[in-house]
């Protein structure tokens, strides 16, 4: 981590400077940064990702229209700078209205959000790295010990099962250092309810396993948690959604990420698990259902076409969709009581999942 922070502000600096530089031999400043439009990004078959090609773009003062995009650009590497430095965090909508106090104004937290961005695929790091956060949502539960490295908290030691609810994945926590643990697995599930079941019925005993709850889509705080559960505790993935083509994408965003983050390389998780729910476990667990709706087909052939639903499971439970036409949620086990989902479904797919 200190590592990556000191890389972090030397990348920082060199943009200050050479900004300075530009200044300095009376020339209009300007900067280069990679292209995201929809045409520069790419599925890597190797990193199993989206990324960004090879186009770039310039964004200089000397053109009036983009004065303003440059002014931005440049004052938010200024405040990224100073979160860093002085070990403060901030969230997105916290900065739309600090600009302000600076008379660097956005016309909406939408366009404030694209600078950010902006200065992640030019300095090559996550916002999460210089301390800008989203409001936080998901949580974490499990015998893992962390030690954090945030600024009053430095040094302090917490064991994951320290709440009864699971602990927020925040700064805090998304920054501190692995200490260790006993988990041989880590299981995502999408829904607060099954996250509750799950803590209810002792499945990280049961299963030597960590669980996260994703709150929905998971914000890239906890992507980047996961990321490094998987990469530095070499700890296998498993990721539990509804059975529907929006819990395939939360899951598949876990997995390989999205165009949006195709500048980032953290938040991925390539060896991770689609564990279900699956449509083809409504019909074999005759699990209580919806109709899928037109708008759900039409995710349904977007999904079709996307490169990374190309495996056999992915295209397989695709057409079941499809022909089935029903959709079903993952409290649709509680039909069969509160715990038929970890006495039988949980222990006979994480079975299955070793053959794929």
């Amino acid at each position: 981590m200190k590592v990556r922070k000191e890389k972090l502000i030397k990348s920082l600096l060199s943009l200050g400077e050479e900004i300075y530089g530009q200044i300095d031999s009376q020339v209009f400043p300007s900067v280069e940064l990679p292209s995201r439009s929809t045409s520069n990004i790419k599925y890597d078959e190797k990193l199993r990702q989206y990324v960004l090609g090879e186009k770039c773009i310039k964004r200089t003062s000397r053109n009036v229209r983009h004065i303003r995009p440059f002014t931005q650009l440049v004052w938010m590497g200024y405040m990224a700078n100073q979160l860093i430095n002085q070990g403060k965090t901030s969230t997105l909508r916290d900065m739309y209205y600090m600009a302000q106090a600076y008379d660097v104004n956005f016309k909406d937290q939408a366009e404030s959000d694209d600078i950010i961005t902006d200065l992640e695929s030019l300095i090559e790091f996550s916002r999460e790295d210089f301390h800008l956060f989203p409001e936080e949502r998901s949580a974490i539960y499990g015998n893992l010990n962390i030690e954090y490295t945030v600024p009053k908290y430095e040094g302090k030691r917490l064991n994951l099962t320290v709440h009864p609810d699971g602990v927020m994945i925040g700064p805090a926590l998304t920054s501190a250092e692995f200490v260790s643990t006993d988990a041989e697995i880590v299981i995502c599930v999408e829904k607060g309810a099954m996250f509750t079941r799950f803590l209810e019925e002792d499945v990280h005993k049961k299963f030597k396993a960590l669980l996260i709850h994703t709150a929905g889509q998971a914000p890239r705080g906890t992507r980047h948690m996961i990321h490094r559960l998987h990469e530095e505790m070499n700890l296998p993935v498993y990721v539990f959604c509804d059975a529907d083509p929006w819990g395939m994408h939360i899951a598949q965003v876990i997995i390989s990420g999205s165009a949006n983050a195709a500048h980032l390389k953290d938040l991925t998780s390539p060896d991770a698990k689609w564990c279900g729910v699956w449509a083809s476990d409504i019909t074999r667990y005759k699990l209580p259902s919806e109709k899928i709706t037109e708008l759900d087909l039409k995710r349904l052939r977007e999904l079709e076409r996307d490169p990374r639903y190309r495996e056999e499971l992915w295209q397989r439970e695709i057409k079941v969709f499809n022909d089935i036409k029903r959709k079903a949620e993952q409290e649709a086990f509680s039909r069969y009581g509160l715990t038929k989902i970890v006495d039988e479904y949980l222990p006979h797919r994480l079975d299955e999942m070793k053959s794929y």
